[in-house]
């Protein structure tokens, strides 16, 4: 049955949905569209952020359910309240998704809520997910077969016995064990006494599929004392669950060929972008895909213009035919035009017979977004003095009107206005919007961003640099500092800040770029001495730091 499609029956559906091991885009296609169709959500707590994001703003979220017997009262069942919920619901008539951390098959619990479901004629289907059985060690860069077909035994260290201990010990089969961090060597011990020869490597893996993922080579004779100096153990976090790869094909020389996930360079960095969530979209993106986890913080807000009788009358004109072009220098002059057509009942048609520019691909995506296709976009240095270059000059001939409208913001620079004017142009320079400084971020951020809890910060303007110094604080002296060009670089210089990134193009997507380049080329250095590769924030001497005279 299509979970979907109407439910003629009196009671609901349910569908039990493995969420994978941790990483969000392990979610498979099936999972994304039975979410976005659900009526209520009952998810355990460690995939809750993963899952709720693909749901519906109206969706129903009555429980956190959770799988930690030690946060449940000795006189209840394990998921009782869990599994009455569920019934609860698709008695009602709901449509439900039960989401859990992985294969909701390798799930006991799971397995009777369906039961349940099945007693009383309730609809019910399962989507798999990635075990973290399977997905942790790929991501770990460790393969659990080879081209000779190697046996592997999968290990429940919490529920194993003593046959399966021996069966598994007395094989030279890679066996992947599920267990904790402070659970890993007495696990090894039972390999060992079951006939596993101490010097069999092995791998442990914490946060698999994650940016805090974390492996550790050794052997099963080996790995307490490897944990210990690693200063992983002892640790209060020791119950956190690991998957344990034992055998030959988990070698160290062979996981240092094959280690994707942890050797992106940016891996585990916290980045700061000074952007809305929805302006650094893109570039959170490209952050993400260098291993780092971007946090937007807004430097400014966008607030309209004192006095809006100008941008109204520029508005008028543009549908009156006064103008031969309108250029958008932003994102948000562009949100600003269409609120305003929007006020007065127009869209996108208002554009026809009007030549259209952008500054930039980010802006050209907006305007498409609105229905318009740019004429002009540059073919070189995204920027007015890009857009300039490729901007035609007034010919009386071929132009029969001589008028450009921008709409821009309040603070914008007169560099395209004067380019314009000395193309044969005149320009309605219009205020669309004004930019005032933001509210600040909240108190954990603010003591993030002094106390050296970021990585790096992306400063894409000499505004950024500003904004954020006055709303949150001067980054630490261990924060990694990045700027889109020189202008930037000498205001962040100017705030005591120390540069160490510059993009070569006024891009911000080269400068996540540059930033990567650095990044690896701090890990290599790391590795070449023979040293831990650790994150900027790793290291955190007391002193902030000072720009360079």
């Amino acid at each position: 049955m299509n979970p979907t499609a109407p439910n003629h029956s009196a009671s609901g559906q349910v569908t039990f949905l493995g969420a994978g091991p941790g990483d969000p885009g392990l979610l498979t296609l099936r999972a994304v569209e039975a979410l976005a169709s659900a009526d209520v959500l009952i998810a355990d707590p460690q995939v809750l952020d993963v899952v709720r994001v693909h749901a519906r703003a109206q969706v129903d979220t009555p429980l956190q359910a959770s799988t930690d017997e030690a946060s449940i009262p000795a006189d209840v069942p394990p998921l009782r309240d869990t599994a009455n919920l569920v019934m609860a619901a698709a008695r009602a008539g709901k449509r439900v998704v039960r989401a859990v951390s992985g294969d909701p098959g390798l799930d006991g619990y799971v397995a009777e809520e369906m039961l349940a479901c099945a007693a009383e004629g309730i609809v019910f289907e399962v989507v798999p997910g990635i075990a973290a059985a399977v997905g942790v060690p790929a991501y770990a860069g460790v393969p659990l077969r080879d081209a000779q077909g190697t046996d592997v035994r999968f290990v429940d260290a919490r529920t194993a016995d003593a046959r399966c201990w021996a069966e598994v010990g007395a094989s030279d089969a890679t066996a992947v064990v599920s267990t904790s961090l402070d659970s890993v060597a007495a696990a090894a011990g039972e390999l060992v006494s079951a006939g596993r020869k101490p010097d069999t490597p092995l791998t442990v893996t914490v946060a698999g599929t994650t940016t805090r993922q974390r492996t550790w080579t050794a052997t099963l004779g080996s790995v307490a004392q490897v944990l210990k100096a690693a200063k992983v153990l002892p640790s209060p976090n020791g119950g956190q669950p690991v998957i344990a790869v034992v055998g030959e094909r988990s070698a160290a020389a062979q996981r240092d060929r094959l280690s994707w996930f942890e050797s992106k360079p940016l891996f585990g960095w916290r980045v700061l972008v000074p952007r809305t969530k929805e302006q650094a979209a893109s570039l959170s993106d490209q952050l993400v895909s260098y291993g780092a986890v971007s946090h937007e913080v807004p430097t400014i807000a966008v607030e309209p213009p004192r006095t809006p009788q100008q941008m109204e009358r520029a508005v008028k004109g543009l549908v009156t035919g006064r103008y031969e072009w309108i250029a958008f220098t932003s994102v948000n002059a562009v949100k600003a035009v269409r609120e305003k057509f929007e006020e007065y009942g127009l869209d996108a048609r208002a554009f026809a017979g009007i030549k259209v520019a952008a500054v930039g691909e980010q802006t050209a995506k907006a305007l498409v977004a609105f229905g318009v296709k740019p004429d002009l976009v540059p073919s070189g240095e995204q920027s007015a003095a890009g857009l300039l270059e490729d901007w035609p000059p007034y010919d009386p001939v071929f132009d029969p009107i001589d008028r450009v409208f921008l709409p821009r913001a309040d603070i914008a620079t007169e560099t395209l206005v004067a380019g314009l004017i000395e193309l044969g142009w005149e320009v309605d320079d219009v205020t669309a919007y004004r930019t005032v400084r933001a509210s600040p971020p909240p108190a954990e951020t603010r003591e993030a961003i002094k106390g050296g809890g970021f990585d790096a910060v992306l400063f894409t303007s000499s505004s950024t640099v500003r904004n954020l110094v006055g709303i949150a604080g001067k980054p630490h002296n261990v924060t990694v500092i990045a700027c889109i060009g020189p202008a930037t670089a000498k205001t962040a210089e100017e705030h005591g800040l120390r540069v160490d990134v510059m993009s070569p193009e006024p891009s911000v997507h080269k400068l996540a770029e540059a930033l990567a380049d650095f990044g690896a080329a701090r890990r290599d250095a790391a590795i070449e001495a023979g040293d831990p590769v650790t994150r900027p924030s790793e290291r955190r001497p007391g002193s902030r730091r000072r720009a360079r005279s």
